[in-house]
């Protein structure tokens, strides 16, 4: 390799973790697995820190919440999620300091075992309010397996 080729991928090679740091997924990413969580444990203060005070979240039911409804359910025990597992999370900034995110995943709810197991597909919305990603919306459905797929 010729000392102009081998020094350009010298350089590539050492700016690419810089670019990976920089990735602004990397923080989309990170604002719902914080929400995630926040639900899981259905923590007061987590889910007042990650929701948006405009949160409108449609189940796969139809059933729409306001963070004020969805953070009493989830406090209250009323609505328990025990995990959200996903097979596709897909992020796109739409306008500055607006996300969407979409995708599919598997979404375990209820207080014990058996729980109620969801296949659902996705979009929610993330805005950038004072420098936080806040979760402000989630609109989902249920779908159907796949003929011969085995759940995790």
């Amino acid at each position: 390799m010729t000392t102009p080729l081998r020094f350009l991928f010298l350089l590539c090679a050492a700016l690419a973790p810089l670019r990976a740091a920089n990735d602004p997924a990397d923080a989309w990413r990170a604002a719902d697995d914080a929400r995630v969580q926040a639900m899981v444990s259905g923590d007061a203060a987590q889910l007042a820190t990650v929701f948006s005070d405009e949160l409108l979240y449609v189940h796969s039911s139809g059933k729409a919440d306001t963070k004020a409804s969805f953070t009493t359910a989830l406090v209250s025990g009323k609505s328990k999620y025990q995990s959200v597992t996903y097979e596709q999370r897909d992020f796109r900034e739409v306008a500055p300091g607006l996300v969407l995110m979409n995708g599919r995943c598997r979404v375990k709810l209820g207080q014990t075992a058996p729980f109620n197991e969801l296949y659902l597909s996705f979009l929610a919305a993330y805005r950038l309010e004072k420098g936080t990603w806040r979760f402000l919306a989630w609109q989902s459905c249920k779908m159907p397996e796949a003929e011969g797929a085995k759940k995790p």
